[in-house]
């Protein structure tokens, strides 16, 4: 007996092109929202662990530690899996606006302690929080990779004189 996707050709029914962009397009929305949650829980872990910071370089050094712990835990995974999935532009921009707001304390206390072109010495600090995320999650151990990249992260945000990089030349 045919059925109503058989009955002319025989052959079963298949998706429209139209069809298969809209599921795409669906799907890709669904897995920005997933990823918009993660974000959201990320972003509140690091607001709690940088909260009892004093001064901008423990800031920053608790925001690391607390991104790197998240690493270990596969935290990163979602969002970088769509970076790379050729999503539509709306989408990805979904997926912007949380990583701004993930990284802008981090950012903001590169400026607060008054770096030299600090938006371009965030990102290179930044730099090394993406490499310490990928030797944590390729299987290296998170207390080595956080204890070396927390040394290397202090080097570079104290100033010639030993003091952190803030206009009053201390903490």
């Amino acid at each position: 007996m045919a059925t109503p996707a058989t009955e002319t050709s025989g052959a079963p029914a298949t998706s429209s092109p139209e069809s298969g962009r809209q599921e795409a397009a669906s799907s890709a929305a669904l897995l920005a929202t997933v990823t918009e949650e993660a974000f959201r829980r990320s972003n509140e872990a690091l607001t709690r662990a940088t909260a009892g910071a004093r001064g901008p370089v423990e800031r920053v050094e608790a925001f690391f530690r607390e991104s790197l712990r998240l690493g270990a835990e596969g935290a990163h995974r979602p969002a970088a899996a769509l970076m790379n999935a050729g999503l539509p532009p709306a989408c990805l921009e979904r997926l912007t606006e949380p990583h701004r707001e993930q990284v802008e304390p981090f950012r903001a206390a590169v400026r607060e302690l008054g770096a030299p072109e600090p938006e371009l010495t965030a990102d290179l600090i930044a730099g090394m929080l993406h490499t310490a995320l990928a030797a944590v999650e390729s299987g290296a151990p998170l207390e080595t990779v956080t204890r070396r990249t927390l040394a290397l992260v202090r080097r570079c945000l104290e100033a010639r004189d030993g003091t952190e990089g803030t206009p009053e030349g201390g903490r």
